[in-house]
């Protein structure tokens, strides 16, 4: 995760935050999956589009020895989800934006609303924090400690 953290500040052209890194237990996973550890990360500025931006992300997942498991949302060595790309809301048979589930996921919106809490989440009229706190789950969602000369929080 942390290795995945300092490549994506490396595809930023401008201001990039990362979220500290969070334990969260599996939602809607095959049965006996262990705790994720997950994290979010805002880029003030892009010099590409979105559909460009998830093909970069997938190459990402490659490099860092993604397989796409037979089962929907086992466990993997990494997933990267655009949630938001700005104002931009589009759904193609490759990428919807927002993301469609990010909403009614705490382990989405709690890091997410570290990384970038006063950004609008398109069509609430909301800020991601704002959602973040309102939303009601039975999810888990621990912090974990930074690790010394890790890419979490302070990776601003």
């Amino acid at each position: 995760m942390e290795a995945a953290l300092v490549e994506l500040r490396g595809m930023s052209c401008g201001a990039f935050r990362a979220s500290s890194l969070w334990r969260t237990s599996p939602v809607c996973c095959p049965p006996e999956s262990g705790d994720f550890v997950n994290a979010a990360v805002a880029f003030a500025t892009m010099e590409t589009c979105p559909l460009a931006m998830l093909e970069q992300c997938k190459a990402l997942e490659r490099r860092h020895g993604r397989c796409r498991p037979a089962l929907r949302n086992a466990p993997r060595t990494l997933d990267v989800d655009l949630l938001l790309f700005g104002e931009c809301v589009m759904r193609s048979e490759r990428l919807t934006l927002p993301h469609p589930r990010a909403l009614s996921r705490r382990f989405v919106m709690t890091p997410a609303a570290e990384a970038a809490p006063d950004w609008p989440w398109p069509g609430t009229g909301r800020s991601i924090a704002e959602l973040s706190r309102a939303l009601v789950t039975d999810e888990t969602v621990t912090r974990l400690p930074p690790r010394a000369g890790g890419a979490g929080a302070g990776a601003r």
